[in-house]
């Protein structure tokens, strides 16, 4: 039921962690898979070890969208699955958050994000699936994290209009909110041990979620047996949110 084989999956953030690990099933399940990312080096590193395609593209610049869709148009033509990927992740209280900081950030996770979606709708096979990563922080309300959860709650309000909008072509629209999960992103933001077992602390399930998991939610909703599924948040994090 999850055979993916003749389905084009394009994925933004491709190239590490949670976006690499659901091209990597997608790959294994018969599907033709794009990936991007900013870093020409990791694209192509990263299409040469998926045996996928890779683009280059930065999702806060709208005409690199553009370009990305008129080149997947061009190349493959109609899209059966997108996976909106693509984030960063910036800590700092509000009263010390600078201008930067926030325009950087929801750059690349909002406006890049909705963009994304935007541009490809025309590219979308009715019927298609399309997966837009969130974050539990938009539900759990983390210290230091309000740019970025507020990114990430953005990202949920835009799934439940794009699910109705798109209703009528059959497209279903849903996110996925990861947790705490292990991948190169937290190492970029300054994980260490003492805060590793400060996340633990938090998850009931009592360890860091991995890439993998996140990945086969992605494929489930990707795939038939979710055809009644759509304007939902799935929350992937070890019972964090509880």
């Amino acid at each position: 039921m999850k055979n993916l084989k003749n389905k084009i999956a394009v994925i933004t953030g491709g190239n590490s962690g949670i976006g690499y690990a659901a091209a990597k099933r997608f790959k294994e399940y018969g599907a033709d898979v794009i990936i991007t990312g900013r870093r020409k080096d990791a694209v192509e590193k990263a299409a040469a070890e998926l045996h996928v395609e890779g683009l280059v593209a930065d999702q806060a610049k709208l005409t690199d969208i553009d370009a990305l869709a008129r080149q997947v148009k061009d190349q493959f033509g109609k899209v059966d699955i997108l996976l909106v990927n693509a984030g960063i992740t910036r800590f700092s209280t509000i009263e010390q958050v600078e201008e930067s900081l926030f325009d950087e950030m929801m750059s690349i996770n909002f406006k890049g994000a909705y963009f994304t979606l935007s541009r490809f709708i025309p590219l979308l096979k009715d019927g298609a699936s399309v997966i837009m990563l969130s974050s539990t922080s938009a539900t759990i309300s983390p210290q230091s994290a309000s740019v970025y959860a507020a990114s990430k709650a953005a990202i949920n309000a835009v799934v439940k209009i794009a699910a109705l909008e798109l209703a009528s072509r059959k497209i279903r629209v849903n996110a996925v909110s990861p947790g705490p999960i292990a991948t190169e992103i937290m190492n970029k933001i300054g994980l260490d041990e003492a805060l590793e077992t400060l996340l633990v602390q938090s998850i009931p399930a009592g360890r860091m979620g991995k890439a993998e998991e996140v990945a086969s939610m992605i494929h489930y909703l990707a795939g038939e047996e979710a055809a009644f599924l759509t304007g939902a948040n799935f929350l992937v994090d070890g019972g964090q949110s509880i």
